[in-house]
């Protein structure tokens, strides 16, 4: 009988396969994957991975012989063609078709390409998947110069292990500070300063205009003509979410998939789940596009609990991290409706909270550096929605677990 087919073998694929069997699904479960291999995390690929510290079984979200036993069929290597809504239908890139009672789309996103010249050139990386990890770890070698177009957390995190190995690194962001689009100037200024102190050059106010080569990429041209020489390159600008086949199918899209508090499309019988969903954010009162590991699983446990008729989850608060070096950052909340900021603790001793209060006082988000007694009060009182006093906030004698309850 058609069971549930889900779409994308990443970490919210196979996560939903998980919840879906550990909350009494007893029908067949399909998970199509376009990887050769099965669900595994993505984050230690910048990090552990890269430096060697990590290997493919510790990277694995469950061992092979858990599908067995859990009966969910895995079909590696394969894509999702196209949805026939109608005959409640996939039709797969090796030709075949798959029956469904539910349909979960955990497509993911891609990383963003710069139409620019050269592009091209072998040796220009990016850094998604495993495969793009190991393209990435063979480039990085001691003496070796590597080239980071992007001065997100990607990059940011690709730089501090390449410095771990011995390579030199530069950072070209084209916006007049680190993170700029994720993140606070007292935590941009603390992670500039960090990278520098590593070695790490940081080209801020920095426009790319193509990479030359000959046969393999050479150097990195500026907008104002000058050449940067490489070994190669490493593009982090971003990500689009692989919302085409929904969209070919009929489903609503919008910078991502359009889903529910329960991870439901437009159509009743397809669900959305990851870095691919357009999706509410009940704490702030709008919706978002949210890459993370703890998105993944809270949507993967939103579809897992409406498929089996369980009560839906309660909203999570937004989280995420990110370890340079031996700093150690995490996120909570997001920084909506912000009027003020509140720095708890001492920057220059590399540990701190940056919290940022609304104009009425209640915690919008939280970001943590080493300090993660700060990072769980924050998640608190961003749960709570309980105004704070910012100068007691800022007071480190003030007790945080005291204030958040």
């Amino acid at each position: 009988m058609p069971g549930i087919v889900i779409a994308g073998a990443g970490h919210a694929g196979g996560a939903a396969a998980a919840a879906l069997r550990q909350f009494g699904y007893k029908g067949p479960i399909t998970l199509v994957g376009e990887e050769p291999i099965l669900p595994y995390q993505r984050p230690p690929l910048s990090k552990a991975w890269l430096k060697g510290e990590a290997t493919a079984e510790s990277l694995a979200l469950r061992p092979e012989r858990f599908y067995t036993q859990q009966t969910i069929e895995t079909r590696l290597a394969t894509t999702v063609a196209a949805i026939d809504r109608a005959a409640h239908q996939v039709h797969l890139s090796d030709g075949t078709a798959i029956a469904y009672e539910k349909l979960i789309l955990a497509l993911g996103a891609r990383p963003r390409r710069l139409p620019l010249p050269g592009f091209t050139l072998p040796g220009v990386l990016e850094l998604r998947t495993a495969a793009d990890a190991d393209r990435l770890k063979a480039a990085i070698r001691p003496g070796t110069r590597i080239a980071i177009i992007g001065g997100g957390y990607i990059g940011l995190e690709a730089a501090a292990s390449a410095r771990a190995l011995g390579a030199e690194a530069f950072v070209l962001e084209r916006e007049p500070r680190l993170l700029a689009r994720v993140a606070s100037e007292p935590l941009s200024a603390f992670f500039h300063a960090a990278h520098t102190a590593q070695g790490v050059a940081i080209h801020v106010n920095t426009q790319v205009t193509g990479l030359k080569g000959q046969g393999r990429v050479e150097a990195v041209q500026l907008a104002d003509g000058t050449e940067l020489p490489c070994d190669a390159a490493l593009v982090g600008v971003g990500a689009v979410p692989n919302e085409e086949i929904a969209a070919a199918a009929g489903l609503e899209c919008h910078h991502g998939v359009v889903v529910d508090a329960q991870a439901r499309t437009s159509d009743p019988d397809i669900f959305a789940i990851g870095d691919l969903t357009q999706r509410p954010l009940p704490l702030y009162h709008r919706t978002g596009r949210l890459e993370s590991v703890p998105n993944a699983l809270e949507q993967a446990r939103q579809a897992a609990a409406c498929i089996t008729g369980r009560p839906a989850p309660s909203p999570e608060v937004p989280w995420f991290w990110s370890d340079q070096y031996d700093i150690k950052l995490q996120i909570a909340g997001l920084p909506f409706d912000v009027a003020s900021l509140v720095i708890r603790g001492n920057p220059a001793a590399g540990a701190f909270a940056v919290f940022h209060l609304d104009a009425a006082g209640h915690v919008q988000c939280v970001e943590s550096v080493n300090t993660p007694a700060e990072f769980m009060a924050g998640r608190l009182l961003i749960q709570k929605r309980k105004p704070v006093d910012a100068a007691a906030l800022a007071d480190q004698n003030t007790n945080l677990k005291e204030l958040a309850a």
